[in-house]
């Protein structure tokens, strides 16, 4: 526990307590293709955590909820939040020792300590975190990461020191972790997901002459450029190839970045 704070991701084994046929044949083939339904739990022991509302499932102990908004230039603030991150326009805040238990889904979390560092995530990534974090908004540095990047001009913005919770598009085990020190990591794709530390995203062509891009099958690559860490879902494109075309989808691979992911 983190001076009173603890997040735990809870799995339910299988489950198997549906009396109707449809859904016991639906639980059937998600038990057997390994599919768990998930539920975070946060611990407090005189401590404090927001949530992304509507998150809260239950919660016992003694506990206080605030979401006071902070007068009119708190209410635009969260209104300009919510426009520009689809996150939450209000983020609830409990108070006091207790546990709370958020909305179960069959989705994927993942648990991260920040220490006095700023994280910068994907839109409607976040999820949950100690109170003492602060979340906002972070704008893109330059023209080409807004207009090409596929981020848009803003992000999450998560700058402190504490833990906080992301709910992931693919499982924690196939996220790739690449820390740059004063390095370069170039992805042809939308799927990179968080960063830290001092790195600049850009958005460039994969080589220095229009021609050896246009003969090189690469056009446009997500830059990242320093030293800190980067977080990768190098699978995320295959489930939505999966989604839109099936398993015969994956027949070949994609030949050319124009190819969405």
């Amino acid at each position: 526990m983190n001076g009173g704070f603890k997040v735990e991701v809870l799995a339910y084994r299988s489950l198997s307590g549906s009396h109707d046929p449809f859904t016991a044949q639906t639980i059937f083939f998600a038990n057997q293709a390994g599919l768990q339904l998930k539920q975070v739990k946060i611990t407090l022991q005189n401590s404090e955590a927001q949530l992304e509302a509507g998150a809260l499932h239950f919660m016992h102990g003694r506990l206080d909820v605030d979401n006071k908004s902070g007068g009119m230039a708190g209410i635009g603030k969260a209104m300009l939040n919510k426009m520009l991150t689809s996150e939450a326009a209000f983020k609830p805040r409990y108070r006091g020792t207790g546990e709370l238990y958020l909305e179960p889904s069959f989705g994927h979390f993942l648990v991260y300590q920040l220490r006095n560092e700023e994280l910068i995530a994907d839109k409607g990534l976040f999820f949950c975190s100690e109170g003492s974090l602060e979340v906002g908004i972070a704008m893109q540095k330059n023209v080409s990461s807004a207009f090409l990047g596929g981020e848009g001009f803003f992000q999450t913005r998560i700058k402190g020191s504490g833990i906080c919770g992301s709910e992931l598009p693919v499982p924690p085990r196939e996220i790739r972790f690449i820390q740059l020190n004063n390095e370069t990591l170039r992805v042809d794709g939308n799927f990179a997901l968080m960063r830290t530390g001092n790195i600049e995203f850009s958005v460039e062509k994969s080589t220095k002459s229009l021609f050896g891009t246009l003969t090189s099958g690469e056009g446009l690559l997500q830059t990242f450029r320093g030293t800190g860490k980067v977080w990768l879902a190098p699978t995320k494109g295959v489930y939505q190839r999966m989604q839109m075309g099936g398993i015969g989808s994956l027949a070949a691979t994609p030949k050319s970045s124009n190819t969405t992911t």
